[in-house]
């Protein structure tokens, strides 16, 4: 188990938590309502200040059903959330763009995203002034031909 130092913004919603027993990632819920207009990019606050461990970073996903259910996408794929992005104004939020063409709302409370806790360590860097492998064949090399 890892241990995780989180504060809520407003402590009448709840922690966040794993759904089930095997999942990876746990639930982000939204701490107000908000309206996302056709075309437009918003951030969702999600209630949590998360002090990521040392050696960890905390990666945010959209919930798999955003799109279909809210024509919601987050245009940046994935959050990315430091070991030091933990002060008091750090909550953690979703970037959200609205893909529809009607008006959106997304209620206070609703699970939006989830966050993965994920091992990384820092590079240290050794350059090399030319590169000594051989050539792949580029970018989507690997696909059939």
């Amino acid at each position: 188990m890892l241990h995780v130092v989180v504060t809520r913004k407003d402590p009448s919603l709840p922690l966040p938590r794993f759904e089930t027993k095997g999942s990876v990632g746990f639930d982000i819920i939204t701490r107000e309502e908000t309206v996302v207009a056709p075309g437009e990019i918003k951030l969702i606050p999600g209630n949590i200040i998360v002090k990521v461990p040392e050696g960890y970073a905390l990666l945010i996903f959209p919930r798999s059903s955003l799109p279909r259910r809210k024509n919601l996408v987050c245009p940046h794929s994935v959050g990315v959330i430091d070991q030091d992005y933990c002060g008091p104004d750090d909550e953690i939020c979703v970037q959200v763009k609205n893909i529809g063409e009607k008006l959106v709302s997304v209620e206070r409370g609703e699970r939006i995203a989830q966050g993965v806790f994920v091992k990384c360590d820092q590079a240290i860097w050794k350059e090399l002034a030319v590169v000594d492998a051989k050539s792949r064949g580029g970018f989507g090399s690997t696909g059939a031909r």
